[in-house]
C-alpha cells in the first residue's frame, strides 16, 4: 500500500512471528451465517471480500467452544474435526486475498438464549429468559478443556489465531467481576481468584497451539455496570493474561446489560480510546482501540499519537468492504461510512436474522445481491433523490444502465437531510456525501430543482421509471388542526419554525422521538456533542476511578418542556430498534418528557391541546403542537394498471416511502433500490 495522509494507519505491525499488513482490525460482528454449516460458502465470500479490501486482520463472529456456550440453540460451534471443512472455506478465502483471520471463541455464559446456560454463579441475566447454573469445579475444568480443543481445531482449520472473548459481559467477564461472581472457592472472591479462569484458558491454549499462533484477548476495560472491576483490577488482569501468553489485546467497552450506550450513533467518535491508551501504558504487547471509530482521520490520529497500536472497526466493514483500500488510494471521500444506526446489524442479530447493513445491503449477501454489468443497457429514470432513489440510481448506473435522477429539491438526500439535524444523527451526512460521490463516479445524470411530470418522463423515452418520490406528512383529523400552534415535524427539523418552551408532539414513533431529542437540545452546545458533555450526561468516568467506570450523571437541564403523545395503548417507543430504542427513551425520560399512551385528541385552540387519557380530560398549555402522526406515499406519477399495459409504456416501479409510508424505513428503502436496480 502506498503512503497517504494516513501513514501510521497503513504501517505494518510486527508481532514477532508474523506481520500484519496494516493497523486496521475488522472486529467481530456476528452475522448469523456462522450458525449454520450450509451458510459457510456465503460466510467465506463475505470475509474474502473484506480481505480483498485490504484490512490487516479479521475476526469472525463468535464461535462457541461447547454446547453450554451457545448464544442460540445449535449456534456456531467448533468442537469436532467434522466442523473443519466448513471453516477451511473461510480461511482459504481470506488467505487467497492476502489477509489474516482469527476465529473468536465466545462462551455466552448467562447471556445464552438456550436452556444449557452456565455462569460463575446462578444469577439470571436481565437480557435472557434462562437462569444459569453455577459451574462446578468439574464443569470449570471441562470448560477450559473446551477452549483448548476449540483453539487447536481453529489452528487445524487454517486460522491465523483466535480471539478469546473476555468482555461485553460474556462468560469470562462474568467470572472476572463481583457483579456476577459470588463464589467462595478458588474461582471467586479476590481478583486473583476471579481471573483464574481467564488466565488458565490463555495459559493452556498457548501451550497447546505453540508460540507462532496469534492469541488475542478481548479485555473489558470499562464494564459500565455496578459491580464492575476497578482500573487497578483491569490492569492486574491484563498483566496476568500477557504473562500467560496473549499476543495482543483488543478492548471491550460495557456489558450488553449496561444502561449506557457504547456504539450507537449518538456516542461521540472514538469516545473510549483514551481508556485503551491507559491500558497500553500498562502492558508491553500491542493494544487495540475500539468502539465508534469509523473514519480514517480519527483512526490515524489515535495511532500517530502512540496511544494505541491498532484500531478495531466491525460495523464499518459491513458498510464498506473496501475501506482500507480506499484510504490507501487517497479516496476517503468514497468510503461508505457506518452511521452507527444498528438497524440492519445488531437489531437483526438480536432478532435471530442475518445481519447486514442499512447503507450497504450487500453486506453478508455478497453471493446473492450481485451488481453485474448488463449486456442490454436501458435508459432509466429515477424520480426522487432520497435514500431509495440514490440507491437505485447508483446501482443501476454501476450495472451499466443510462440513468437520470430527478428531484424537485436543490439537493440530494430527501428525508436524510431532515434526520441529520437530530442530535446524535450527524453521521447521516456521511451517507449523503458517499452517495453524492457515487453519482459522480457512476455517471448518473442528476437533475435537481425539477419536479418532473409523467408526460415529461414519457416524452424522453425511458425504458424504466423508478418512483422513489417519498412521502408527505399526514395531517390527522383533529378539531383545530389548522390552528397557528400546529406545525409539521418537517418545519421544525428544517428550522422553518422555532417552537416555544412548551411543546406537545403528536406521534411517538421514530420521528416523534427524533423531534423530541431535537427540541431538548440546547443550541448553544455544538454538535456533535463533545465527549466530556456526553460522559457527564450518561455518568461515565473515563478515568475509571470508580468500579466499572460509573459516576452519578449530571443533573438534567431540559431545554424545553415536552409531551410525547400517541393514540396506541402500547408503550411509547415500543417499535424503536431493539439495541438503540432504549437509548432514545432514556434521553427523553431523563429530561422529564411526559410520555402518554392511549391518548384521545379532542381539539386544539388558544388554550392548548385538549386530550383525554384513561377517561380523564386534560388541557396541555403548550406553545406548539408538532405533528409526527404518520406519512402518506407520494404516488401521483404512477400510472394506472390499464395505462401500464399500453404499448410503448416504460416499466414503472415504486420503492421506498412511495411504496410504503407507514413507517419511514431507510434500511428497506436502500435495499429495495439496490435489489430492483440489480435486477433490471
Amino acid at each position: 500500500m502506498t503512503a497517504t495522509q494516513h501513514p501510521h494507519l497503513l504501517q505494518p505491525l510486527d508481532l514477532g512471528f508474523t506481520t500484519l499488513r496494516n493497523r486496521v482490525l475488522m472486529g467481530s460482528m456476528h452475522t448469523g451465517l456462522e450458525d449454520r454449516f450450509y451458510n459457510y460458502g456465503k460466510l467465506a465470500a463475505y470475509f474474502g471480500e473484506r480481505a480483498k479490501g485490504g484490512v490487516g486482520l479479521i475476526v469472525t463472529g463468535g464461535i462457541s467452544p461447547n454446547r453450554r456456550g451457545w448464544l442460540l440453540p445449535f449456534g456456531g460451534t467448533l468442537n469436532s474435526i467434522f466442523d473443519l471443512p466448513n471453516h477451511r472455506k473461510v480461511t482459504r478465502a481470506v488467505h487467497a486475498e492476502g489477509g489474516k483471520i482469527l476465529m473468536q471463541i465466545l462462551h455466552s455464559g448467562r447471556y445464552g438464549y438456550q436452556p444449557f446456560v452456565v455462569s460463575a454463579s446462578a444469577k439470571k441475566s436481565p437480557i435472557s429468559l434462562f437462569k444459569p447454573r453455577a459451574l462446578t469445579e468439574r464443569g470449570i475444568r471441562s470448560t477450559i478443556a473446551s477452549y483448548v480443543r476449540c483453539a487447536t481445531l481453529a489452528q487445524k482449520a487454517g486460522y491465523d489465531g483466535v480471539e478469546i472473548m473476555g468482555s461485553e459481559g460474556y462468560l469470562l467477564n462474568q467470572f472476572l467481576c463481583a457483579r456476577t461472581n459470588q463464589r467462595t472457592d478458588q474461582w471467586g472472591g479476590s481478583i486473583d481468584n476471579r481471573m483464574r479462569l481467564a488466565v488458565e484458558i490463555v495459559k493452556q491454549v498457548r501451550a497447546a497451539v505453540g508460540p507462532n499462533f496469534i492469541l488475542m484477548y478481548r479485555h473489558s476495560i470499562l464494564d459500565l455496570v455496578e459491580g464492575g472491576n476497578s482500573w487497578e483490577e483491569v490492569v492486574q488482569v491484563a498483566q496476568a493474561l500477557e504473562k500467560a501468553g496473549v499476543t495482543l489485546f483488543n478492548t471491550g467497552i460495557g456489558w450488553h446489560e449496561a444502561r449506557i450506550p457504547t456504539i450507537v450513533t449518538s456516542v461521540p467518535r472514538a469516545a473510549f480510546a483514551s481508556v485503551a491508551a491507559r491500558l497500553k501504558a500498562a502492558v508491553s504487547v500491542p493494544v487495540i482501540a475500539s468502539n465508534r471509530i469509523n473514519m480514517p482521520d480519527e483512526a490515524e490520529a489515535l495511532i500517530a499519537s502512540g496511544g494505541v497500536d491498532m484500531v478495531s472497526m466491525a460495523r464499518p466493514f459491513l458498510a464498506d468492504a473496501d475501506w482500507v483500500n480506499k484510504v490507501a488510494a487517497g479516496r476517503v471521500d468514497e468510503i461508505n461510512t457506518c452511521i452507527g444506526c444498528n438497524q440492519a446489524c445488531l437489531d437483526h442479530t438480536f432478532q435471530n436474522k442475518r445481519a447486514s447493513c442499512l447503507v450497504n445491503p450487500r453486506a453478508a449477501f455478497e453471493t446473492e445481491l450481485v451488481y453485474r454489468k448488463t449486456a442490454a443497457p436501458k435508459r432509466v429514470a429515477v424520480v426522487g433523490a432520497g435514500p431509495a432513489g440514490l440507491s437505485a440510481a447508483t446501482v443501476a448506473a454501476e450495472c451499466g444502465h443510462d440513468v437520470t435522477l430527478f428531484d424537485g429539491s436543490d439537493r440530494i438526500g430527501g428525508q436524510f437531510n431532515v434526520a441529520m439535524q437530530v442530535p446524535g444523527k450527524e453521521e447521516f451526512a456521511q451517507t449523503l456525501r458517499y452517495f453524492g460521490r457515487r453519482l459522480q463516479i457512476t455517471g448518473v445524470k442528476l437533475q435537481l430543482n425539477q419536479r418532473v411530470a409523467r408526460e415529461q418522463l414519457l416524452a424522453q423515452g425511458f425504458d424504466v421509471v423508478i418512483l422513489a418520490t417519498g412521502i408527505v406528512p399526514r395531517k390527522p383529523g383533529i378539531e383545530g388542526i389548522n390552528h397557528t400552534k400546529v406545525v409539521s415535524y418537517l418545519d421544525v427539523l428544517q428550522r422553518k419554525v422555532i417552537p416555544g418552551k412548551r411543546v406537545a408532539i403528536i406521534g411517538a414513533g421514530g420521528i416523534g422521538f427524533d423531534v423530541g431529542e431535537f427540541l431538548l437540545h440546547d443550541p448553544a452546545i455544538p454538535l456533535p456533542v463533545p465527549v466530556d458533555n456526553w460522559c457527564a450526561e450518561w455518568g461515565v468516568d473515563l478515568q475509571a476511578q470508580s468500579n466499572g467506570g460509573l459516576v452519578q450523571p449530571a443533573a438534567a437541564e431540559p431545554y424545553r418542556q415536552l409531551y410525547l403523545l400517541q393514540r396506541k395503548t402500547t408503550k411509547p417507543g415500543a417499535g424503536l430498534g431493539k439495541t438503540s430504542g432504549w437509548v432514545h427513551r432514556a434521553v427523553l425520560q431523563r429530561n422529564g418528557v411526559e410520555m402518554l399512551a392511549g391518548v384521545e385528541y379532542r381539539r386544539i385552540n388558544d388554550a392548548g391541546l385538549h386530550i383525554t387519557v384513561g377517561g380523564v380530560g386534560r388541557v396541555l398549555d403548550v406553545d406548539q403542537v408538532v405533528l409526527c402522526a404518520g406519512q402518506e406515499s407520494l404516488t401521483e406519477l404512477m400510472p394506472s394498471d390499464a395505462e401500464r399495459q399500453q404499448p410503448g409504456m416504460p416499466a414503472f416501479h415504486c420503492i421506498g416511502g412511495a411504496a410504503l409510508a407507514s413507517e419511514l424505513d431507510a434500511k428497506r428503502a436502500i435495499r429495495e433500490g439496490a435489489v430492483l436496480a440489480a435486477s433490471l
